[in-house]
């Protein structure tokens, strides 16, 4: 999970493997892994976007990483601020 170090606003939900982590620990910056596409992704690579890590936590079960970082610009790839700016509605949970 990422959250912005100022507004504590959640800003998006990303997986990472090992060598993500590690990457992201001594990069400054955050990096991912794409398990639909199997490869290592750097947050901002293409688009400039990038996301410099503030600090790292983890929860109490040891499997959930929260990273606290600095957004240099939008960090949706639709150009929202946050990957969640879509509300859920009482419609939308009818079947």
């Amino acid at each position: 999970m990422i959250q912005d170090t100022d507004t504590s606003e959640v800003l998006m939900l990303g997986y990472m493997n090992k060598t993500a982590l590690r990457r992201t620990l001594t990069s400054g910056e955050v990096w991912f892994y794409s398990r639909s596409r199997q490869e290592m992704w750097h947050k901002g690579a293409t688009s400039g976007n990038r996301l410099m890590v503030r600090s790292i936590g983890y929860d109490c079960d040891g499997d959930t990483i929260l990273v606290k970082a600095q957004p240099l610009g939008p960090v949706c790839h639709t150009g929202h601020k946050t990957c969640f700016f879509q509300q859920l509605t009482e419609k939308d949970a009818e079947v």
